[in-house]
C-alpha cells in the first residue's frame, strides 16, 4: 500500500516539488504594519512523502494550506502575506539536512512538520544546535518512555507518544469487561513500544487482571502482516490492542479480517483514525476501539471552524480530513497568535526568542477545539476514542458513543516518570 512520491502530490493537490514555495498573495489587501517587514512570512514545511504514512502527511499539509490560505483571505500576519516552503521527511539525516536548509539556505521563519518519532529525535536535536523554533505536528523527542529534551528552548513537541494508548487502557476498562489475556502488535520503535507498555501499566492499575500472551512488534513500512496474524491466532488472545497509525492499519485489519481473526477477539486499533475513511465497512467490524487522536472529523459537538474544514476538504479531495490536519493547524495557528501577541509589547516584528516566549503557554482555536502550548513545549488537546459502527452514512466506520479523553488527564505533568505517575492514580 506504498504511496508514491508522484501520488503523493497528486493527493495533497498541491503540486508541490522539494523545496517548492507555495504562496497565496494576491488574497492579501492589508498593509503591513509599522516594525513589520513588507516581505513575505515563509514557512518551511515537512510532510512525509512517500511509503505508508505518506496519506498522514498529505493530511498535514493540506490543514496548512488551508490554513495559509484563510489567513491570506484575511490580510496575512500583520499584513505579511504567507508563503509555504515546502521539504521532505524521510530518513533522520535527510530530513535534518532538509531543515538546514530551509534555514540557512530558504532563511524561512519558522519550521513546521515532523511525524515519526525516529525522525523528531533527530530534529529537536537540530532546532536546538541551530536555536532556530521547530513546531512538531505529531513526533516527540522520547526514547522508550524518558523525554530526551525535558527541557528545550527551540523546540515544540506533539503530545507524549503514550497518550493514545493510556486513553484507550482507560477505555478497554470501561468498555471490554472480562478479558483475561492480551496480545499486541506495535511498530517496532519508540512510539510502538512506549504504546504497548503503556497500555498494560493502564490496565493493572486499573485493575483488569489480564495476561500477555504475545508481542510482536514489527519494523515501520513492513505491509505483510500474515505470519503475525498467524502468530495471534496461534496464541488466542481475548484481545488485540495495535497502535498502528497510517496505511499498515488498514493492511493490518484487511488480512486479519480475511481469515476472521477479528471474529474470535475484541480489537483496540489506539490511533487507527489516522486512515479512518480507509477503514471500510466490508473488512472493519463493529465493536472494535477505535482512537482519532486530536480531532474526530464528525464530531456533532464541533465547531463552526471543524465544519467548515471538513465541507470544504471533502471537496476538494473527495475524503474526509483525519486528526493530522489538526496537529499542522494547531501549529501554524499558534505560530500566527504568538506573532501577534509578541507584537503587541514590542511593537516590532518580533525575534526568534520574543517568538518562543510568546508560544509558551499560549492557547488559540485550532480544527478540534481550544488547543495550547504546555509550558515544557509540549501540546495539550482532547482525544478522540470510541467503538466503531456500520450505522452511518458512509462506506467506511464511524464510533458511536464518542469518548472524549484530555492531555490533562491522559498525558504525565512536565517532569513526573510515567510508570510513577500511573502508579500515582487515585481510583
Amino acid at each position: 500500500m506504498g504511496t508514491s512520491r508522484r501520488d503523493f502530490l497528486k493527493q495533497a493537490g498541491a503540486g508541490v516539488g522539494a523545496g517548492a514555495v507555495v504562496g497565496f498573495p494576491g488574497a492579501v489587501r492589508a498593509q503591513a504594519r509599522p516594525g513589520v517587514p513588507a516581505t513575505p512570512v515563509k514557512i518551511g514545511v515537512l510532510p512525509i512523502r512517500a511509503g505508508i504514512a505518506a496519506p498522514v502527511g498529505a493530511a498535514g499539509l493540506r490543514g496548512t494550506e488551508w490554513w495559509a490560505e484563510r489567513v491570506n483571505r484575511s490580510g496575512g500576519i500583520l499584513g505579511r502575506p504567507v508563503q509555504l516552503v515546502v521539504e521532505e521527511e524521510s530518513n533522520p539525516k535527510d530530513t535534518v539536512e532538509r531543515f538546514r536548509k530551509l534555514v540557512l539556505q530558504d532563511k524561512v521563519d519558522i519550521v513546521l512538520g515532523g511525524i515519526s518519532t525516529g525522525v523528531t529525535l533527530a530534529l529537536g536535536q537540530a532546532a536546538e544546535e541551530m536555536a532556530f523554533p521547530w513546531l512538531s505536528w505529531d513526533g516527540t523527542t522520547q526514547k522508550g518512555v524518558e523525554e530526551t529534551m525535558p527541557n528545550p528552548k527551540w523546540a515544540f513537541r506533539s503530545v507524549d507518544n503514550e497518550v493514545e494508548a493510556i486513553a484507550a487502557g482507560i477505555l478497554t476498562a470501561k468498555y471490554f469487561k472480562g478479558i483475561k489475556t492480551v496480545a499486541g502488535i506495535n511498530n517496532d520503535y519508540s512510539y510502538g513500544h512506549d504504546c504497548w507498555q503503556s497500555y498494560q501499566a493502564v490496565l493493572k492499575k486499573l485493575g483488569v487482571e489480564v495476561k500477555p500472551v504475545l508481542e510482536l512488534f514489527p519494523k515501520l513500512g513492513v505491509t505483510d502482516f500474515t505470519s503475525h496474524i498467524a502468530a495471534i491466532q496461534q496464541a488466542k488472545p481475548d484481545l488485540l490492542m495495535t497502535s498502528f497509525w497510517s496505511g499498515d492499519a488498514t493492511i493490518l485489519m484487511k488480512q486479519a479480517t480475511a481469515v476472521g481473526l477479528l471474529k474470535t477477539m475484541k480489537g483496540v486499533f489506539t490511533t487507527a483514525g489516522g486512515v479512518h475513511d480507509s477503514l471500510k465497512k466490508e473488512f472493519t467490524p463493529e465493536g472494535l476501539l477505535l482512537g482519532y487522536n486530536s480531532m474526530y472529523f464528525d464530531d456533532p459537538k464541533g465547531s463552526a471552524l471543524l465544519k467548515q474544514f471538513v465541507r470544504e476538504y471533502k471537496g476538494k479531495y473527495n475524503e474526509y480530513p483525519p486528526y493530522e490536519c489538526d496537529h499542522a493547524y494547531f501549529c501554524a495557528e499558534s505560530y500566527k497568535v504568538a506573532v501577534e501577541k509578541a507584537y503587541a509589547s514590542a511593537r516590532q516584528w518580533p525575534a526568534k526568542e520574543q517568538l518562543v516566549k510568546a508560544l509558551e503557554g499560549i492557547e488559540v482555536e485550532s480544527l478540534s477545539g481550544k488547543r495550547s502550548w504546555r509550558e515544557d513545549h509540549i501540546q495539550m488537546c482532547n482525544f478522540y476514542q470510541g467503538v466503531t459502527t456500520h450505522k452511518n452514512a458512509y462506506d467506511f466506520v464511524t464510533i458511536n458513543p464518542i469518548e472524549v479523553v484530555s492531555t490533562k488527564q491522559a498525558m504525565k505533568p512536565a517532569g513526573a516518570k510515567l510508570l510513577d505517575w500511573i502508579n500515582s492514580w487515585k481510583l
